[in-house]
C-alpha cells in the first residue's frame, strides 16, 4: 500500500466511465439495491422485539423518516459532488483523507461484504422455503466465546456470492435498461402481494390477535433494537453516489432519484406488512422464518407461494449483484488514489471490469456467508454504516460553512438524525456485532498510510487550543 498523494477535489473523472443513467435509471438503482430481502424477512424479527403490530408499524415509519433526513444529506453531498466513490469522496472533502480512508476501509473489508453475505443468506432462507432441507445443520463448534452452527444453508449462500462475483468479473456493467427490469421485478412482487392478500386474504379475527399488557407493549430499548432490521431493509440509497460518474445531469437526477426511490420504497414496505398483519395474526408473524412466504401460501396454496418466493430469491439476487457493482468502485476508487491496495486497481484487459476489487469484495463475503446467519449479519451490517452516516452528516456540515458555494439542489431541510444515537441504546444484545464493527474500524486506522502526520497535527492542534474540526 502507498501513500496517499492526491486530492479528489481536483480529480477528473475514470478515464472510461460515461454518463449515461437517466432519472428513471437512477431511482430504479434505488429501488432495486434498497429492495433486497428485508422487506420479505424482517417483520417477523421486529414482531419478536417488541411483541405489539402497532409497534412493529411505529418501528417501520420512524425508521423511513430517520433514513430520509440521511438521505437529504446524501442527495445533497451527490449533487455536489458527482464522483465515482460515493461517501469516500464527501468524508475526504469534508473531513479530511483519514476519514475517506476509513470509510472505504470498512466498505471494502465490512460493509459491502457484510451487506452481500446477508443477501445470499436472505436469498437461502427463501430456498430455505422451497427446500427444507437446506436449513438443516452440518456442524455446531465453538470458538473462544463464540458458538455457532454451520448449515446447508451457510456454504451455498457462499457459492451464490462466488457465482454473482463470476458475472460481475466476466460482464460489462448493467446497463440501466436492465436494472429497470429487475425493479420492475421486486416492485411488481410487492404490489402482487399487496392486492392478491386484499382481496384474497382472510382478515384475521380480533381473538385470533395477541393480548398486549401495557408492560408488554415493549421498552424504549426493544423498540430501538427493531428498529435495526428495518433500517437494514431501507438501506441502499446512500449507494446510487458510488455511480455519480455515469449519471447525466447529477446535480438534478441524484437529489431526484434518492428522494423518489425511497419514498417508493417506504410506501410499498407499509403496504406489504399492512397485508402481512392482515392476513396472519401476530404469533404467526413473529414466529415465521419467511413471513411474505407464509402469508401468500395462505391464501394461494403452496404452488402460489412456491412462485412468489422464486420471485422473492430473484430480487436477492439482483440487489446482490447491484451492492457488489457499486461497491466494488470503492476499494478501485481508493486505489486509483494510492490509498488502497494496488491490486484494487487492477482492470480486467478484456472485460475491462475492477477484477481487483470485485475479487477482495468477493472473498470477504464469502467468508463472512460461512460464519454467520442471517440475522448475525445484518446486525453487524448496520453497525458499521451507522458510524459513517453519522460522519456523513457532520461533513456536510463542515462544507456548508466551508464551502457555501457548492450546489445546493435542496433547502436546508435539516440533517440527518444522528443515527449513531440509536444502536448501543437500543441494540444491547447484539455485542458481537459492535465489537467486530469497532475491531474493523481500529484495523483501518493502523493501516492508514498517513497515521502518523494525522496524529501529529491532531496533537498540534491540541497543544493550542483548538480542534482539529474547526
Amino acid at each position: 500500500m502507498s501513500s496517499t498523494g492526491s486530492n479528489l477535489s481536483t480529480r477528473t473523472a475514470t478515464p472510461g466511465l460515461m454518463r449515461g443513467l437517466g432519472l428513471w435509471s437512477a431511482t430504479a438503482i434505488v429501488v432495486g439495491d434498497t429492495i433486497g430481502t428485508g422487506v420479505f424477512l424482517v417483520s417477523s424479527d421486529m414482531a419478536r422485539a417488541v411483541g405489539s403490530t402497532a409497534l412493529v408499524f411505529a418501528a417501520w415509519i420512524v425508521g423511513g423518516l430517520i433514513v430520509l433526513f440521511g438521505a437529504f444529506c446524501y442527495a445533497e453531498l451527490g449533487a455536489a459532488f458527482p464522483k465515482a466513490g460515493g461517501a469516500y469522496v464527501y468524508l475526504e472533502r469534508g473531513l479530511g483523507p483519514l476519514w475517506g480512508f476509513l470509510f472505504g476501509w470498512m466498505s471494502s473489508f465490512l460493509e459491502r461484504p457484510v451487506a452481500m453475505a446477508t443477501l445470499a443468506a436472505g436469498c437461502l432462507r427463501f430456498i430455505g422455503f422451497l427446500l427444507p432441507a437446506v436449513a438443516l445443520p452440518l456442524a455446531v463448534g465453538r470458538i473462544g466465546s463464540y458458538a455457532f452452527t454451520l448449515t446447508v444453508a451457510q456454504p451455498l449462500a457462499a457459492a451464490v456470492i462466488v457465482a454473482i462475483t463470476a458475472i460481475n468479473y466476466l460482464s460489462v456493467r448493467m446497463g440501466g435498461a436492465i436494472q429497470v427490469l429487475l425493479t420492475s421485478l421486486k416492485v411488481g412482487t410487492i404490489v402482487l402481494i399487496v392486492v392478491l392478500g386484499v382481496t384474497l386474504g382472510k382478515h384475521v379475527t380480533a381473538s385470533a390477535a395477541p393480548v398486549i399488557t401495557p408492560v408488554a407493549l415493549g421498552t424504549l430499548g426493544a423498540f430501538l433494537t427493531a428498529l435495526v432490521p428495518a433500517m437494514w431493509a431501507y438501506n441502499g440509497f446512500n449507494d446510487l453516489g458510488d455511480l455519480g460518474e455515469e449519471i447525466l445531469e447529477p446535480h438534478k437526477n441524484i437529489p431526484r432519484a434518492i428522494i423518489l426511490g425511497l419514498l417508493t420504497v417506504g410506501g410499498l414496505y407499509l403496504l406489504a406488512n399492512v397485508v402481512y398483519f392482515h392476513v396472519l395474526p401476530f404469533p404467526q408473524v413473529a414466529q415465521s422464518q419467511h413471513v411474505a412466504s407464509d402469508v401468500v401460501q395462505s391464501f394461494a396454496g403452496h404452488q402460489g407461494a412456491l412462485w412468489l418466493t422464486l420471485a422473492m430469491a430473484i430480487s436477492a439476487l439482483g440487489a446482490l449483484h447491484v451492492v457488489e457493482l457499486t461497491g466494488a468502485r470503492i476499494p478501485y476508487a481508493m486505489a486509483r488514489d494510492r490509498a488502497f491496495f494496488r491490486f484494487a486497481q487492477r482492470l480486467q484487459p478484456r472485460f475491462h471490469t475492477p477484477s481487483g476489487a470485485l475479487l477482495l469484495e468477493g472473498s470477504v463475503a464469502a467468508l463472512l456467508a460461512l460464519t454467520g446467519t442471517f440475522e448475525e449479519l445484518y446486525s453487524l451490517f448496520i453497525f458499521a454504516v451507522w458510524i459513517f452516516f453519522a460522519l456523513v452528516a457532520l461533513a456536510l456540515i463542515r462544507l456548508r460553512r466551508r464551502e457555501p458555494e457548492l450546489t445546493r439542489p435542496l433547502p436546508h431541510l435539516g440533517l440527518s438524525l444522528d443515527h449513531a444515537h440509536f444502536p448501543p441504546r437500543g441494540c444491547r444484545s447484539h455485542g458481537k456485532p459492535l465489537a467486530g464493527a469497532s475491531r474493523a474500524l481500529l484495523a483501518g486506522i493502523s493501516s492508514y498510510p498517513g497515521r502518523r502526520s494525522f496524529l501529529l497535527s491532531l496533537a498540534q492542534d491540541r497543544g493550542v487550543g483548538r480542534t482539529s474540526y474547526s
